[in-house]
């Protein structure tokens, strides 16, 4: 199963390198995009689900760094205003070009 990485930049400037076990992160965020905080804990909350369920299939047992990355993003989401804004700067490997876009 592919996995990927992303990296958030927090409205105190820090930037947060993340971790999914399945490139469905690409059906809920978009590099270079801003989201509220509200919008992308529950955009990251999502999709990290949909990936640890994704691996669950697969192999039988539930992803722990899909959990883990999801306690991150709470831990980091609790520092700030739900409308503070959140840039998704880079998502690693990026979506091919040619793929049509995915919602």
């Amino acid at each position: 199963m592919p996995e990927m990485t992303f990296a958030v930049r927090w409205p105190d400037g820090a930037v947060q390198e993340c971790y999914s076990p399945s490139l469905v992160m690409h059906d809920h965020l978009s590099t270079g995009s801003w989201y509220s905080v509200d919008e992308f804990r529950r955009r990251a909350e999502t999709a990290l689900g949909r990936a640890a369920e994704r691996v669950r299939t697969r192999y039988g047992f539930s992803c722990t760094s899909a959990q883990a990355t999801t306690e991150q993003i709470r831990a980091a989401v609790a520092r700030f205003a739900g409308d503070d804004r959140v840039e998704v700067v880079t998502m690693h490997p990026p979506l091919p070009a040619t793929a049509p876009e995915r919602s």
